[in-house]
This record gives C-alpha cells, sequence and structure tokens, in this order.
C-alpha cells in the first residue's frame, strides 16, 4: 500500500483552496510537523484549541487541517507554560501535525463564502470584483425585511444569537457576506446594489456607518459564519482521496461552540 504523507495531502488541499489566493498578510500551509510525516487519519476544524486537540489525539489523527492558523505572527518564544506553547508541546508530542487553509479557503470557488451563501440561500451568488474575492453578493428568491432577514440567518446558521444594524424601513432583496471578520466589505457590498450584510465582529462605528449610508447588516459571529466550512471540506477531502484511492480516515469538528454566550 502506498505510503501518504503530510505532502501528498497538501498538495490536495492546494487543488481545494490554491495558496495563491491567500491574503498577503495571512499564514497559510503547514504550520506544524514535516512533510514527509505519514498521515492515516485527518481531523478537520475550524480552529485548533485544545479541545480539538484532545480530539484529534482521541481519534488518533496524524493531522489537522484547520481553517485558522493555530501559528499567525512570528513566535518569538516556545513557554510551554503559556497556551499556544502547551498546544504545540502536545501536538508535537503526539505527532500531529497542522495544516491551514485561510483565506485562500474563503477566496475560493466553493470556499467558506460559498457554503455561507448556499446556507443562507442566496441565488445568482457573484464574486464582488475579479474573480477570486473574499466575500460575496447574492439575491434573496424572496424579499425580505430587515428582521425576518436576522431570523433567517440565525435559523439557517442555527446560531444562538444574531446582531442586527437596522438602517431603515427598506426591503431586502440583494445580499453581500463575508464570512468571519468582513466589515471592510460593507461599503463595496452597497456598492454593488445590497440591501444587506452578513458577517461576524461588527464594531460600533462600523455599524454607525452601514446606519448613514443605509444597509441593513446581520453579525452572525465569526464561528457561525464560518463552520459550514468544516463539514464540506471534511466531504471534499474524502472525494479527493477516493480519486486517488488514498486509504485515509477522516473525522470533522462536531465539539466546538462560538466562544461568545449570551446572559
Amino acid at each position: 500500500m502506498k505510503k501518504i504523507t503530510v505532502q501528498h495531502v497538501a498538495e490536495v488541499m492546494n487543488k481545494i483552496a490554491p495558496r495563491q489566493f491567500a491574503e498577503e498578510w495571512d499564514n497559510p500551509g503547514l504550520l506544524v510537523g514535516s512533510f514527509n510525516a505519514p498521515v492515516e487519519k485527518i481531523f478537520v476544524s475550524l480552529d485548533v484549541t485544545d479541545e480539538v486537540i484532545n480530539a484529534a489525539v482521541e481519534f488518533g489523527a496524524n493531522l489537522i487541517i484547520a481553517h485558522h492558523p493555530i501559528i499567525f505572527r512570528a513566535v518569538k518564544n516556545f513557554r510551554t507554560d503559556l497556551p499556544l506553547g502547551k498546544k504545540l508541546e502536545t501536538l508535537i508530542k503526539n505527532d500531529i501535525a497542522v495544516f491551514a487553509a485561510h483565506t485562500n479557503l474563503d477566496s475560493v470557488q466553493g470556499g467558506v463564502n460559498d457554503v455561507l451563501a448556499e446556507k443562507l440561500g442566496l441565488i445568482d451568488v457573484k464574486t464582488f470584483d475579479d474573480e477570486i474575492s473574499l466575500g460575496r453578493i447574492g439575491k434573496l428568491p424572496e424579499k425580505m425585511t430587515a428582521k425576518d432577514f436576522a431570523m433567517h440567518v440565525k435559523k439557517s446558521l442555527n446560531a444562538e444569537f444574531v446582531r442586527l444594524v437596522d438602517a431603515g424601513d427598506f426591503l431586502i432583496e440583494k445580499v453581500g457576506i463575508c464570512g468571519g471578520a468582513g466589515s471592510e466589505f460593507i461599503s463595496k457590498a452597497k456598492f454593488h446594489g445590497a440591501q444587506a450584510f452578513v458577517t461576524g465582529d461588527l464594531k460600533y462605528h462600523e455599524a454607525q456607518s452601514a446606519v448613514e449610508n443605509k444597509i441593513h447588516v446581520v453579525d452572525a459571529g465569526h464561528f457561525y459564519t464560518e463552520f459550514p466550512i468544516v463539514h464540506v471540506l471534511a466531504e471534499m477531502l474524502a472525494a479527493e482521496f477516493e480519486k486517488l484511492s488514498y486509504r485515509i480516515k477522516i473525522a470533522e469538528d462536531k465539539i466546538s461552540h462560538d466562544v461568545f454566550t449570551i446572559i
């Protein structure tokens, strides 16, 4: 039987989410481990938390494929008494490599934002400008009020809560989206004719600006707007591995939850 390595999986991931689609400031790719390490089991997740690592260890994973990079900025020390160092120590001790596909998975066709658009039931979905872009814009099958749309987003993403910025008494037909923290694209969505925008991590003054520019915003949270990609990515990997006759078992994260709780 052919020995499958991290390098083989990295090549598949580069087909699913080409690295050249990543933003310049991003840090995708292999972040922990060796390209030569063998892979028999993969754990797919949004983040690399302690809970995810423990689940990966229990599954017997050799590789975690995550959306968010565990290492994002330069590491100036390796303190195992601090959270990041402790996680890296556990990964290394258990021979678990970590590969991240971040903004490249956001931008690519079929990635985070297309999955979000599908979850929201948007039709005629397009990128903002170029062939590749972080956000998307699409239409609702039927016009909605701001409150009805906010409830639709909450239900579609199975979110515990959403925050609505109601910009006035007008209906929504065209919607801009960007999973995660995408408020920088609100004005671009407005330029393209959107009456509403869906993202996470919205700030106070960004919300004020949206009201002034007459575009509703639904902040559904960083977690809920991106977590749906975990299941889809696991399915993508399984399909690609089957084509290549790779015998790799895949488990997806079903234990993680939003870090925020409404009290």
